[in-house]
């Protein structure tokens, strides 16, 4: 056995120094951290940087925007419709059989098959759900949107007062 072979037993522990405890022992007065400065005399916050204006406050918060103005469609596929099984589907059979909800603006999609006619009138139809419906000898009937341009923008409702 050599000096470098020497271990500590499995599972001892050393207590960490303590120091700053007096002029006794090593670390006593400056405890280790020098002598003057700002390093000796507190603790600095981790992202500290000099003064400098730190990055948090360089970086700017908001990026982006969200567009007051957007529309949005719930989507319905044919698939969903050939499954209601009725030659009628309107926004009331779509909100009665759970595929939208009463306030939602529905955009029929073309992803599925239809077998029979369906005569089916939506907010918006995707050019090949139009199709689809239209090959399988049904109609398709585009109901006015509930504002005439634009929806109003969430947070004005009291702009005009």
């Amino acid at each position: 056995m050599k000096l470098h072979d020497l271990k500590p037993a499995a599972g001892s522990t050393k207590a960490p120094r303590r120091v700053g405890r007096g002029i006794a022992g090593k670390g006593g007065k400056t405890a280790g951290r020098g002598t003057k400065g700002q390093k000796a005399r507190r603790q600095i916050p981790h992202q500290f940087e000099g003064g400098q204006l730190p990055l948090l406050q360089r970086v700017p918060k908001l990026r982006g925007f969200n567009n007051p103005f957007r529309v949005e469609y719930q989507p319905v596929n044919l698939d969903a419709i050939a499954n209601l099984g009725l030659s009628e589907v309107n926004l009331d059979t779509l909100v009665a059989n759970g595929l939208a909800q009463g306030k939602d603006l529905v955009k029929i999609l073309g992803r599925g098959e239809l077998t029979a006619a369906v005569n089916v009138s939506a907010h918006k139809f995707s050019a090949s759900a139009k199709a689809a419906i239209e090959a399988a000898g049904g109609t398709t009937t585009e109901v006015p949107l509930p504002f005439a341009v634009r929806p109003p923008a969430a947070g004005n409702q009291h702009a005009n007062r």
